[in-house]
């Protein structure tokens, strides 16, 4: 499977006819970059500084974020234009509009209080494939 972004969702796709599996739903603005690591988390990041993270089997947005843009920057520059994982898997790295480079851990002791997200999606039937 591979995905392809767009103004305002992610499309996923199915090799090797390229049959449309599902539609991602949740950035308000165009999507400018997306990355998959090896435990199927489907990264994805918007023109408008937001990072959603999907399931990639499920298409289900567990998690997003908002970036803060350098001090000093205006609002059209709080774009993502690139991501990917370093050679870990461990920490994402992300180039935005600001001209700066991120890059952001997963926090191994974040509980659901500290860091509350949907923990348990609605269960959705989806045609397996």
């Amino acid at each position: 499977m591979f995905a392809s972004a767009s103004p305002d969702n992610i499309k996923q796709w199915k090799f090797p006819k390229g049959e449309f599996m599902q539609n991602l739903s949740g950035h308000n603005a165009i999507v400018n970059s997306l990355v998959c690591n090896e435990d199927g988390v489907l990264v994805s990041g918007g023109d408008n500084g937001s990072i959603c993270f999907w399931d990639w089997r499920s298409g289900f947005c567990f998690q997003k974020i908002q970036t803060k843009p350098q001090p000093g920057s205006i609002d059209s520059e709080a774009g993502i234009y690139a991501m990917c994982y370093d050679k870990t898997g461990l920490r994402l790295i992300t180039g935005e509009a600001d001209k700066t480079i991120k890059m952001y851990k997963e926090d191994d002791e974040a509980t659901e209080e500290t860091h509350p997200i949907v923990w348990r999606p609605e269960i959705v039937k989806k045609k397996a494939y």
